[in-house]
């Protein structure tokens, strides 16, 4: 799948992305649980899309890195889409 494919509320197979920049992780907390998020933005060869890392892929993920990301989603947040692995998706870092 491409950047220029991503749809809204949509489940991702399987994106490769080059991480272009990278936020300083924050913390969260809501009656859920608590937590560390970073945001990123991600490009191929079609476009850039904002990337949320959570908890433990703040740590594994740096700028120039390429990832993967299977069984992911996408989403809208202040109406810019963004992807992210989900509740059940999985996020592989293939070169530093």
């Amino acid at each position: 799948m491409k950047v220029s494919e991503l749809k809204a509320r949509a489940a991702i197979d399987e994106i490769t992305l080059e991480i272009v920049s990278k936020a300083e992780p924050r913390q969260w907390a809501n009656e859920n649980g608590s937590g560390k998020v970073c945001n990123c933005a991600g490009k191929d060869s079609t476009g850039e899309i904002s990337v949320s890392l959570w908890n433990d892929q703040c740590d594994q993920v740096e700028e120039g890195n390429k990832i993967k990301i299977t069984g992911g989603w996408c989403s809208e947040f202040r109406g810019q889409l963004q992807v992210s692995t989900g509740k059940q998706g999985n996020l592989e870092v293939l070169k530093k």
